[in-house]
């Protein structure tokens, strides 16, 4: 009989230590999210540097162990390709199916704002990166909506606070990203106190090549104003500056002014030093130690600094982070409702220096950078000098969602 008692006990004490070791050592099940990039088509390169970015970040932030309060977290890639009802599909498909706890998304504006009912109607949390249309946090928000990347005015306002008066024309193409842009530089001129005049809005096809036609209309427009005389470039993708600038704006006195850019592009503005535009983020301007371990360690694995979809990506990665570690989440599927409360108001550590989520409608409040290009370049990315940080007291966005 005594034989018999010894493997029942063992095979008991088995499996009560398999039923209760997940609660003892604080494991659960995994933690999954999901990150949504376009990663082919129009803006595959952002989204390369986004998905890097988020990696790293989270990386960096759980020590390697790619855990939270001792449970794995699973990252679950998708590629929208820049469509919106792609977009609107898989974010369905990872909340409904792969049951993820929370999201992240997408390069495309168009996209991300075909995502926005979906994170409502499952009831859990979406935070976008890199899109930036104001209607996201905007007119088409939800309370399910939370944004690390910078917005449209929030592009606008840094631009338009370097320019007190004078002249302005627009040049940006013609979908959500570039109406949404202008609309915000008109406001953000007004916001900032700008006695600056805009003269012109020129909107061209997202897949121009020739911008003669484009350039003159704008020329025309700014020679006889009043000065300065500024030609804003608006453009994602490959940027027409120098298309532009071969144009020889300076016969007319125009000055030209790039939104900041990725990497690649920016290399090809070097004939262009002494110009002047704001940036979200390029990587030898914040200083700080997270920073600092991003530079150092993409450097060394992919021979090239990190730009600024990738400090995006990272960012998004913080706030996932942080959100996730503020939750009970020892069991099951994360609250939404509690993931929410702890994210309104929540700060948290970038390689751009801390953020916070407003909690009016839970944009990222973060400063943003005046940059000129460098005239004595001492390699292949040293490529901007630091005018000066453009702090958040300085950029007063509005609240234009309605809750």
């Amino acid at each position: 009989m005594h034989h018999l008692i010894k493997p029942l006990s063992l095979s008991l004490l088995l499996a009560f230590a398999a039923g209760a070791a997940p609660t003892a050592l604080g494991a659960g099940p995994d933690l999954k999210v999901a990150l949504i990039a376009g990663k082919t088509g129009a803006l595959e390169a952002y989204a390369k540097e986004t998905e890097t970015g988020f990696m790293m970040g989270l990386e960096y932030l759980t020590g390697g162990k790619m855990e939270i309060a001792g449970r794995k977290l699973k990252v679950i890639v998708k590629d929208d390709q820049s469509k919106p009802d792609l977009g609107r599909t898989l974010l369905a498909e990872a909340y409904g199916d792969d049951k993820v706890d929370i999201a992240v998304g997408t390069s495309s504006s168009g996209s991300a704002l075909a995502m926005l009912p979906v994170a409502k109607e499952y009831k859990k949390v979406l935070i976008i990166e890199p899109a930036v249309a104001d209607a996201i946090t905007g007119d088409k928000w939800n309370k399910y909506i939370f944004r690390t990347a910078r917005s449209s005015m929030q592009d606008a306002m840094a631009a338009a606070s370097t320019l007190k008066a004078g002249s302005v024309g627009f040049l940006t193409q013609d979908y959500a990203f570039g109406r949404d842009a202008i609309k915000a530089g008109k406001e953000a001129l007004a916001a900032t106190g700008s006695k600056a005049k805009v003269v012109h809005e020129e909107y061209a096809p997202m897949t121009t090549t020739d911008f003669t036609a484009s350039t003159q209309r704008l020329f025309d427009a700014l020679k006889d104003k009043p000065q300065p005389r500024v030609l804003q470039i608006v453009w994602a993708g490959p940027n027409p500056m120098n298309k532009i600038a071969d144009m020889k704006p300076e016969r007319f006195g125009v000055m030209l002014a790039p939104g900041g850019n990725i990497l690649p592009v920016m290399k090809t503005w070097k004939n262009y030093a002494g110009t002047e535009g704001t940036i979200y983020y390029y990587y030898a301007f914040p200083k700080n130690k997270m920073n600092d371990w991003l530079v150092a360690e993409h450097q060394k694995r992919f021979k090239a600094p990190p730009d600024m979809f990738t400090a995006g990506g990272f960012a998004a990665a913080s706030a996932v982070f942080n959100a996730l570690s503020k939750v009970p989440n020892r069991s099951g599927q994360i609250n939404s409702d509690q993931l929410i409360a702890a994210m309104e108001g929540m700060k948290f550590e970038t390689p751009k220096g801390p953020m916070t989520f407003r909690k009016e409608d839970h944009q990222a409040l973060q400063s943003m950078y005046h940059f000129r290009i460098k005239k004595d370049q001492k390699n292949e990315w040293d490529l901007l000098e630091l005018v000066r940080e453009i702090p958040t007291a300085e950029l007063p966005l509005p609240v234009k969602n309605k809750r």
